[in-house]
């Protein structure tokens, strides 16, 4: 587990692998049952942090403005993530499914015992996050998010993924 520092407050992020309940994770956050409550990510699509960290900042951006898409905080997290002007289309695609055997978990302002509460949640082995750029499965991320060959010859694929979050709104 890592925690980052933005706009004041925190973000703690936890990776997994070899997730054996992500039917149950979905079904807690679909029904909003999870305690704590949490945000979900598929890490095969998250090739770096820093693109997490860019939609945590505009997540806690909106939440300033009282101007979330989503019913909740860590929702709009996987929302921003995404790059997608549709809420179900996003959840689906950056969150986790049913079948999903490594997650990213994150939450805001979590303390040690709100992070413990998530570690016991997940029936999976925790990993550094150090791993997400050798696991990331770089065709489905330029698929998803519309990146060209050209394009990562000048740019990193995090980079790429960051500039559409960004711009999300002003296009």
């Amino acid at each position: 587990m890592k925690v980052f520092k933005i706009n004041g407050g925190t973000l703690s992020l936890a990776l997994f692998t070899d997730v054996t309940n992500s039917k149950e994770l979905l079904e807690g956050m679909q029904t909003a049952t999870l305690e704590p409550e949490v945000a979900f990510l598929n890490a095969l699509l998250i090739p770096d942090i820093f693109p997490v960290l860019a939609a945590a900042h505009k997540t806690l951006v909106a939440k300033s403005r009282d101007s979330l898409t989503t019913r909740t905080l860590h929702a709009e997290l996987v929302y921003n993530y995404s790059g997608s002007k549709h809420i179900s289309e996003s959840l689906k695609r950056c969150g986790i499914s049913d079948t999903t055997t490594y997650i990213l978990a994150a939450r805001f302002d979590a303390t040690p015992e709100e992070m413990k509460a998530v570690e016991k949640l997940i029936n999976g082995k925790e990993v550094d996050l150090e791993e997400l750029e050798a696991r990331a499965n770089q065709a489905q991320i330029q698929k998803h998010y519309k990146i060209s060959g050209p394009e990562l010859g000048v740019s990193s694929l995090a980079d790429a993924i960051t500039c559409r979050i960004a711009a999300r709104d002003a296009l």
